[in-house]
């Protein structure tokens, strides 16, 4: 009876303590940080926010350091931070800056840990190598996940436009009503619609703005997306119609690749199973029978 009661407390108070953990730490999961977004004032966020302000120093510092490389495929660059989210000045300077701290600080890592010593001129040529290109490897891997959120949002985004432009407002003002209302559902679509938006304000035609947002974000439906916008306000089309219909096309479009992902499953799970799964049921299962057979022939030949 003793052990039952003590196990009952244990177990109260260890969930006691989670749920204060998760009642009391804002960010830990996704709805925790949009509710804490919503709930704290901006310039609260910002006043007590130590991780910021040492991480605008580390890109100030990258910065400073990546002014010391020439300017060669800067263009190229920007368009690529552009993609992953990364709007700054500074932000090419901070990505040419790992470029030179990063070769340094892998090599100083193979020579305090040791690991120069089984080939010392591989070895350190691979990890210089690995600190050069691993900033262009973070940046192709950032703009790919950035991607698939946008890629990710943008069906909900135009159901909600195909509602707005059929009570009536017009497609500026749609993109505009949309990028308010999924601010917090898909942070990165609606980043975009508000730079196309502001473009449109600032003096920029409609037709500029659109494809320049296929420009930005280098994503295929967007820019299927544009072409249609396009086409459809050169003829003078229905934009609601359109846009029904492109958004059915796109369903389809995802639909398509989640068939392709599952079929896919099967032939990623070849390698776990061959090499982690296989064989520790070999030896589960052969084992204590090896272990027999092996006792077995060992006492024959003793005898």
């Amino acid at each position: 009876m003793n052990w039952q009661i003590v196990s009952v407390t244990f177990m109260a108070a260890t969930l006691v303590m989670l749920a204060l953990t998760y009642a009391f730490t804002p960010g830990s999961l996704v709805i925790t940080e949009r509710l804490s977004k919503l709930w704290l004032p901006a310039a609260h966020e910002d006043k007590f926010d130590f991780g910021k302000k040492q991480k605008q120093k580390l890109e100030r510092l990258l910065s400073d350091m990546g002014k010391l490389l020439p300017s060669k495929d800067v263009p190229k660059v920007q368009r690529m931070m552009i993609r992953a989210g990364y709007r700054q000045p500074e932000a090419v300077m901070a990505m040419r800056g790992a470029k030179i701290i990063l070769p340094p600080a892998f090599l100083a890592l193979i020579y305090f840990t040791g690991l120069y010593a089984y080939n010392p001129v591989f070895v350190p040529l691979l990890a210089g190598c690995a600190g050069f290109f691993l900033p262009d490897f973070w940046l192709t891997w950032r703009i790919k996940r950035r991607q698939r959120k946008i890629r990710s949002g943008l069906a909900d985004a135009l159901d909600l436009m195909v509602i707005c432009v059929e009570a009536g407002l017009a497609l500026d003002q749609a993109l505009l009503r949309v990028a308010q209302e999924l601010r917090i559902a898909h942070p990165e679509l609606c980043e975009e619609l508000d730079l196309v938006s502001a473009e449109m304000r600032l003096g920029k035609t409609r037709t500029e703005a659109l494809r320049e947002l296929g420009t930005r974000t280098g994503v295929d439906d967007i820019k299927s997306l544009v072409a249609m916008l396009i086409q459809t306000d050169k003829f003078g089309t229905s934009i609601a119609q359109s846009l029904r219909v492109h958004s059915d096309d796109l369903r389809g479009k995802r639909r398509q690749r989640a068939e392709e992902a599952a079929a896919k499953t099967t032939v990623k799970m070849v390698p776990p199973l061959v090499f982690f799964i296989f064989p520790a049921l070999f030896v589960v299962i052969l084992g204590p029978a090896v272990i027999l057979i092996s006792k077995e022939f060992f006492g024959v030949i003793q005898k």
